[in-house]
């Protein structure tokens, strides 16, 4: 199954069809405004001004499943963006990317590339493994989306070829993409 196949409300509302994207490296990555890791819209932005003219794109899609960190509307997430990181690759309506109203791409995209673990060797990696071990240690089972900024790596067919926990720098993700471009 190819993320092709999928649909999604843009952040102004309008339904796209994934296969917009057909022949395009995809980063789909869940977000959200008030996280520790929304620095990382800065780095996304980054690798998507420095791979978009090899056919790269991000599509974030905004979510207050985790923390409730995406509070507000969807123009709200869109003005932030912009303002704060100059946000330029598509945006999507929030959605929840677990659960019950789970977005069919999103279950698509945990059941193509399942929870492998944080990387404990790095020290967001250690935190956030931590905090779930102790505060919520049933979610670390399953391949549910963990946190805000997890990351999924589409192949130019629309197949899922790697999962990125949050904890991971985008900039890091450069010997993933290039090999894809």
């Amino acid at each position: 199954m190819s993320v092709y196949e999928f649909s999604a409300r843009n952040i102004r509302g309008e339904e796209v069809k994934l296969d917009r994207y057909a022949g395009k490296v995809l980063l789909i990555v869940n977000t959200a405004s008030k996280c520790g890791f929304t620095p990382q819209y800065a780095d996304l932005q980054k690798l998507y001004d420095r791979y978009m003219d090899r056919g790269f794109v991000i599509l974030g899609f905004p979510c207050n499943q985790f923390g409730e960190q995406e509070p507000g509307t969807n123009e709200d997430v869109h003005t932030f963006c912009q303002l704060n990181y100059g946000v330029s690759f598509p945006l999507f309506e929030k959605i929840d990317v677990n659960g019950e109203r789970r977005h069919p791409l999103f279950a698509h995209l945990t059941s193509a590339a399942p929870f492998e673990g944080f990387d404990v060797s790095t020290p967001s990696g250690k935190m956030l493994n931590a905090l779930f071990e102790e505060k919520m240690p049933e979610k670390l089972a399953g391949d549910d989306i963990k946190w805000n900024f997890t990351k999924f790596l589409i192949d130019r067919e629309g197949k899922v070829v790697r999962r990125f926990e949050s904890p991971v720098d985008p900039l890091d993700l450069e010997p993933a993409i290039e090999p894809l471009l």
